[in-house]
């Protein structure tokens, strides 16, 4: 695969839980190169820049594998911006804090969306285009569905979030005057 590709794939699938820019993607599979997990073949092309395809080598495999049985024994850490943001929020303005809450659920709506929509569809088409076994079509399936459920669930804290701060947000108190 070249780089470009990896980026695809990992967009129409791993993205809820696990992405990268274009510009990881290649320092990794340098890396990995260098660590004898990958090798690279050039391909020439004429008008446009020469690329590296990349394939995966046995040694590259037997660590895929070995980090797939690795038994993981924590939560991963999660970060979100808004929740940082918002704890700390509390010398804004009302309005400000609600409005900054409606334009996330917006576009929490818009990748719930695109779950329902695009991702379910490339998962469709994979099944039919690719053969995965089955095993892999459930739990990719299962992933997507995560992805759809965590953004209900956020949308609706969202939603919660803004009632309270309507209902309690007392006027005069580190914030509006």
């Amino acid at each position: 695969m070249f780089g470009y590709e990896i980026k695809q794939v990992m967009d129409g699938s791993t993205s809820f839980f696990w992405q990268a820019k274009l510009s990881q993607i290649y320092q990794t599979v340098k890396v990995l190169e260098e660590e004898g997990m990958v090798v690279s073949e050039m391909e020439t092309q004429s008008e446009k820049p020469d690329r590296k395809r990349y394939t995966i080598t046995p040694k590259g495999q037997e660590e895929f594998f070995s980090e797939l049985n690795t038994p993981l024994k924590e939560i991963s850490p999660k970060k979100d911006d808004l929740l940082l943001k918002l704890f700390f929020s509390a010398s804004k303005p009302k309005k400000e804090i609600q409005s900054e809450l409606l334009y996330m659920k917006k576009l929490h709506e818009q990748q719930l969306k695109i779950y329902q929509t695009e991702t379910k569809e490339i998962i469709q088409n994979a099944k039919k285009n690719h053969k995965p076994k089955t095993n892999d079509a459930v739990l990719w399936e299962a992933t997507r569905r995560l992805g759809e459920m965590y953004e209900e669930t956020y949308i609706r804290w969202i939603e919660e979030t803004n009632q309270i701060i309507e209902k309690n947000f007392k006027k005069g108190e580190n914030n509006e005057k």
